[in-house]
């Protein structure tokens, strides 16, 4: 399984966003850019999706930029991850891929659609408890308590 980059550079451009915010900085396409190292082109792409999505507000001017919409602990990952992409796994896809519908789609006891489901809904469980505020920590400690809330309750 993979995300795309585009997925990738916009939650990097919220949390970028996210210190920022703290201190009341918006920041500009080219500021973005250079500390980010994304092209200013694809920054300005995945900066309008996520203003679209009304987690970004953009203010012309000399003084202007980007500023996120919201404080970052209202800003939700599994939101901004509908915004930024699609789902892994969509109801639609046996439809939309199997060369041979007598096989899967028409069956109703597909064991592979169930297990991309269980997939799908795992990760929606872990994205829809998140938010931006709680990407905005260090490696180790997000990991640390990520792995409390999600794999120990697993082992419970």
């Amino acid at each position: 399984m993979k995300f795309t980059s585009h997925e990738e550079y916009g939650l990097r451009l919220l949390v970028r966003l996210g210190y920022a915010h703290n201190t009341d900085v918006g920041l500009t396409i080219p500021e973005i850019s250079k500390k980010e190292n994304i092209t200013e082109h694809n920054v300005a792409k995945i900066l309008r999706v996520l203003r679209l999505g009304g987690f970004l507000q953009s203010e012309r001017g000399r003084t202007g930029g980007y500023t996120l919409s919201r404080k970052p602990n209202e800003i939700n990952i599994g939101d901004v991850m509908n915004v930024l992409g699609n789902k892994f796994f969509e109801s639609t896809y046996c439809e939309n891929h199997s060369p041979d519908l007598s096989i899967c789609s028409n069956t109703p006891d597909c064991s592979i659609r169930s297990f991309w489901k269980i997939l799908q809904t795992s990760i929606d469980k872990v994205m829809d408890s998140l938010s931006l505020q709680d990407l905005m920590v260090s490696e180790n400690f997000f990991y640390e308590e990520a792995n409390k809330k999600f794999i120990s309750e697993e082992v419970s």
